[in-house]
């Protein structure tokens, strides 16, 4: 579970504040694109808690027997699949309805209204 590995989802990390600054500060990124992004990020987050499962070790684990991963069972790591991992899922399922029930022409209304 290293970014050597399956843990793909450090990329939508450091993704974020790039989207963040072009999509809702500067107003360049389609509503559209915001959605393909949440969705892909969902995808890798999804991606590494499957992986995670998988490797603990557990009746199902199916992978990492060499060095299965005991450090999520230990405080700090315990946090990831107990509060990071949802906190997460939350944000992008919160933005994917955000930006659902979204105006499609936002971008055109607020640099309009902002001159």
């Amino acid at each position: 579970m290293t970014f050597e590995g399956r843990n793909f989802d450090i990329l939508a990390g450091i993704t974020a504040p790039i989207i963040a600054y072009f999509g809702f500060v500067k107003l360049t990124l389609s509503r559209s694109i915001l959605l393909i992004w949440n969705f892909i990020c969902l995808g890798l987050l999804i991606n590494i808690v499957v992986n995670a499962l998988f490797s603990a070790p557990s009746p199902i684990q199916k992978f990492a027997f060499e060095q299965p991963n005991i450090a999520i069972l230990n405080f700090p790591f315990s946090w990831l699949p107990t509060f990071i991992v949802p906190i997460v899922l939350f944000g992008h399922l919160t933005s994917i309805r955000q930006l659902f029930n979204q105006n499609p022409n936002r971008q055109t209304n607020e640099k309009t209204r902002n001159g």
